[in-house]
């Protein structure tokens, strides 16, 4: 286990860095870079596929192909954009492979809470978001997500859909629009 300051350190590099050391040191500060990205993958592959279980094999599985292929990373691109685009096409290949599997509901899921109300209350939002958004066709849901929840900036969406900037704006427009709609409705 590395000392504190090591781990300060290793805190205060960027993602290429920590590449840089992957590719010329050791291996092991791989393990930071899954560190840092692991539970946002996970929520955006589980925004994809709608299905948990499938969101961690499919982040599992870039992680894997990141490390296989890391000496193919572009050290001038951001790593962020790299592995967001490795987890959309794993995503893809799933939907592609599974699509007419029926998922799981939501409601057979029975976890215990303390706060049930409360967490009856955010369910209830997250649902309806959710909802909304899975009756939005892939290729505006996607980039709203990457932006709304993700967090992305419209370079980073880009890069990991590899689509001009240009078309990135007028998908999140439209997708909003249709949120709009397709809410209001409900």
């Amino acid at each position: 286990m590395p000392s504190k300051e090591i781990k300060k350190e290793i805190l205060s590099l960027t993602d290429e860095e920590i590449v840089e050391k992957v590719q010329s040191e050791d291996q092991e500060f791989y393990n930071y870079l899954m560190e840092r990205y692991q539970s946002r993958l996970l929520r955006y592959a589980n925004n994809l596929v709608k299905d948990e279980h499938r969101a961690k094999d499919i982040v599992q599985e870039a992680f894997t192909r990141a490390f296989i292929n890391l000496n193919g990373f572009n050290p001038r691109k951001k790593f962020s954009s790299w592995i967001y685009r490795i987890v959309h096409n794993e995503a893809l290949n799933i939907l592609k492979k599974y699509r007419k599997e029926l998922p799981m509901l939501p409601e057979f899921d029975f976890e215990s809470s303390e706060n049930l109300e409360k967490d009856f209350s955010q369910k209830e939002i997250t649902r309806a978001i959710e909802k909304c958004l899975s009756e939005i066709p892939l290729n505006y849901s996607e980039p709203l997500a990457l932006f709304y929840i993700e967090e992305k900036t419209y370079e980073e969406i880009g890069d990991i859909l590899r689509i001009p900037q240009g078309t990135v704006a007028t998908r999140i427009s439209r997708a909003k629009l249709l949120m709009q709609k397709i809410c209001q409705k409900k």
